[in-house]
């Protein structure tokens, strides 16, 4: 017969599930907002979206409180307080990966009709790809107590940021000196905003990523300066 300590941990983890694939689903949306080919982006991405935030920010208070609840009320052991420890961590990085998406859409919203944003739209639509891929692989290292994927994301870490690179050279080469200059430093301001957030979410990624570790393995990986 199960435990009514094991019925809660289910509760959470099954709760979790649903958080998760709420992100996923706004990163989805996102990545259809910013690549589509109409001049503004349709309206019921960024109803979605925002509807969605909300709905992450009272789920991400009902599984803290649950988390804090079953640790209290029922002391679980060693192994399954790693785990809800990991899943507390992993809801904290998920839900300021949707505070990047909303943060996203503003800024794309901002500059989508300019030459800057079509001249950049292929390497920021790559780099968002990169990092829901980063969330996604984070995520099933978690629940599949996958330490490859969990590996995999981290050591990915780094090529987010290299794509954030070559845009600035490639905006770099493109600029010009003309009488367009005050525009086309506005919009490469809110690109750069775009792309910083997108970067954020890649880092939220390997932390998700680390507390996937640290759930299979009991093994704190912050802050080590390499991972094999």
């Amino acid at each position: 017969m199960i435990s009514k300590k094991d019925e809660a941990i289910n509760r959470i983890l099954s709760d979790f599930e649903s958080f998760a694939n709420l992100v996923l689903a706004q990163l989805d949306l996102l990545e259809k907002a910013v690549s589509s080919d109409e001049k503004e982006i349709p309206e019921e991405f960024s109803a979605a979206i925002l509807a969605n935030e909300k709905k992450l920010d009272k789920l991400e208070v009902k599984i803290s409180d649950k988390i804090v609840n079953t640790i209290t009320l029922y002391q679980p052991v060693a192994s399954d307080i790693r785990k809800l420890m990991a899943c507390y961590r992993i809801i904290i990085s998920l839900e300021r990966v949707g505070d990047m998406v909303v943060n996203i859409l503003h800024h794309t919203k901002k500059v989508r009709g300019s030459d800057v944003f079509a001249n950049l739209l292929d390497v920021v639509s790559n780099m968002l790809l990169q990092g829901s891929n980063m969330v996604n692989k984070a995520l099933l290292a978690f629940t599949n107590d996958d330490r490859e994927y969990a590996i995999w994301t981290i050591k990915n870490d780094s090529a987010v940021n290299e794509i954030n690179h070559k845009m600035l050279k490639k905006a770099i080469r493109k600029s010009t000196t003309s009488d367009e200059d005050k525009e086309m430093l506005t919009n490469f301001i809110n690109m750069n905003s775009m792309v910083a957030n997108i970067e954020r979410i890649a880092d939220h990624a390997t932390n998700i990523a680390e507390a996937a570790i640290y759930s299979i393995e009991g093994k704190d990986i912050r802050h080590a300066k390499k991972v094999e």
